[in-house]
């Protein structure tokens, strides 16, 4: 032991004379075990295929946001030449189109009516009782108008409609469905009138836009 003499059987410490690895030293163990070749080449494989799952998951995304797009674009394209494929089913059938062709043979005031709702809106803000009686009582007179009119209509395609569809199960829904068509400005309107006002038939090209007769 230190500190006793060597006669009392202490015995001096033998030096560690095994060289100690150099810490800078590239070929030094890193504190875990170097992975054989077999072990290097499977993570090598794993790795690729993430990479590739990650670029085909990418591709099939991209390609099916185009799919989605040109099936978008087909359906609209087939719509506005009118053919019931790709309509809504609330727009498919011959009584349908009956009602979209007798409101679109029609001028209706009904289809004004949002223009006429923000005019009164803008001019209520004027500060000036004359001019407010005076929208007030103008716009009460063409809600009226709107009444009536569309009640005429109504009544007319209803006698059409007992004709033309029998069976009263054909002409459920036709009355609020023309309603609805009525409101809508006529340029706006889809699926796209296929009759001019006063029930011409109107001749579409591929994109939906109406042929001149030359």
């Amino acid at each position: 032991m230190a500190g006793f003499p060597k006669f009392w059987g202490g015995a001096e410490p033998t030096p560690n004379t095994e060289p100690q690895p150099d810490p800078n030293d590239p070929r030094a163990p890193k504190g875990r075990a170097t992975p054989s070749r077999k072990e290097a080449e499977a993570a090598r494989k794993q790795g690729l295929r993430a990479s590739s799952r990650g670029r085909t998951t990418k591709e099939g995304k991209k390609a099916s946001r185009e799919a989605e797009r040109e099936a978008r674009s087909r359906q609209r394209a087939g719509m506005m030449v009118g053919d019931e494929r790709y309509m809504p089913a609330r727009d498919r059938g011959a009584n349908r189109r009956f009602v979209r062709n007798f409101v679109d043979a029609r001028f209706t005031i009904a289809e004004y009516f949002i223009f006429i709702a923000i005019a009164v809106l803008l001019l209520g803000f004027v500060q000036n009782p004359a001019i407010q009686s005076f929208v007030s009582l103008a716009f009460f007179a063409v809600t009226a108008l709107i009444v009536i009119d569309t009640a005429i209509l109504l009544i007319q395609m209803n006698i059409r409609a007992k004709k033309e569809f029998p069976d009263k199960s054909d002409r459920r829904g036709l009355m609020l469905y023309a309603v609805m068509r009525t409101l809508q400005l006529r340029r706006l309107r889809l699926p796209p009138p296929m009759v001019t006002r006063g029930g011409k038939p109107i001749k579409r090209g591929a994109d939906g836009k109406p042929i001149k007769d030359a």
